[in-house]
């Protein structure tokens, strides 16, 4: 082993402690069960673009990972069936909600939802006599539940392709691609692959557009002076004191408007991820920040559509 790959191998074990330690359950795993999955995740996404990252590069990478969700996977991976049960009893809420989302009718939805955990589980064993299952593709970067969402779409493509020869949509080509490059890799698991696995990939996809249309509908309904409020302050640049100003109130009260914004957005945007697209409470509260984090749309946009320029006008007007 070179000098490099024994000090990346030192911090991922490194790492793979304090994921364990921040973990609210561990499953009984330790530094030995764990590390080789960090790795995995490590040389897929870090090492696989750079050969020789920073130490610093490689902690921030590992900290960044879902302790728990990591550790149930692991331990389900491991044959341990109360994770397993744990799995189905914390995520069978967001399966089955996700196989309505992607079928045509309930019964179908049924159908999808019972299967993905045959796929979870594998039906074919490995070389180390372990199932071959789906859940050898979670890395731990995102949540679990927009991991699991992304695979009942992707079997759900899987089914319908089996059982219709007819032109799919535009969506339905773009699961289509997704679908044959996680075909191609089933078969080895390569920790080692440069792109990101389809589900992760779909994962973020679908995880940032629940949030983006969640988000989008919160700031449409926003009151005129708080919409004109949040556009001052993050789009225009203006200072707090500035946007005061322009509303004719004091700074302090202004920040406090901004603070109570900020709860109030959050709060609705939550309730209708929970309501509207079966998110969990502790899967909204874990994975929003960062979802929002990779939106790729404009907000100003959001703020300032047809409906909102003349609200906001007559804010400028007051």
């Amino acid at each position: 082993m070179s000098q490099t790959n024994a000090q990346t191998q030192r911090l991922v074990n490194e790492g793979a402690a304090r994921l364990l330690a921040r973990a609210a359950d561990a499953r009984s795993l330790d530094v030995e069960a764990l590390a080789p999955r960090v790795r995995a995740a490590l040389d897929k996404y870090v090492l696989a673009h750079d050969a020789q990252p920073s130490a610093d590069a490689v902690n921030e990478f590992v900290d960044a990972l879902h302790a728990d969700d990591l550790c149930l996977i692991v331990a389900c991976e491991r044959g341990d069936q109360q994770a397993w049960s744990d799995l189905v009893a914390q995520y069978g809420a967001t399966v089955r909600s996700a196989a309505r989302s992607a079928s045509s009718n309930e019964e179908a939805a049924e159908d999808l939802a019972q299967s993905i955990w045959a796929e979870l589980h594998g039906l074919r064993v490995r070389e180390d006599g372990r199932p071959s299952g789906k859940i050898a593709y979670y890395s731990g970067r995102g949540s679990l539940g927009g991991w699991l969402r992304a695979v009942v779409g992707q079997l759900a493509i899987d089914q319908h392709r089996k059982s219709s020869r007819l032109v799919q949509t535009e969506l339905d080509t773009d699961f289509d691609r997704l679908a044959r490059e996680s075909h191609q890799a089933e078969d080895s698991f390569s920790a080692a692959q440069s792109a990101p696995d389809p589900e992760s990939a779909l994962s973020e996809q679908r995880t940032a557009g629940d949030v983006e249309a969640a988000l989008a509908k919160v700031l449409g309904e926003l009151p005129p002076e708080d919409r004109l409020l949040v556009k001052l302050y993050y789009f225009d640049g203006l200072r707090l004191r500035e946007a005061g100003a322009v509303l004719g109130v004091h700074e302090a009260t202004a920040s406090r408007r901004l603070t109570r914004i900020h709860g109030e957005v959050r709060e609705r945007v939550e309730m209708i991820l929970m309501k509207e697209h079966g998110w969990t409470k502790v899967e909204t509260a874990r994975t929003l920040s960062e979802a929002a984090l990779s939106l790729d749309s404009d907000l100003e946009l959001m703020l300032t559509s047809e409906q909102a320029k003349p609200e906001r006008q007559a804010g400028l007007d007051e």
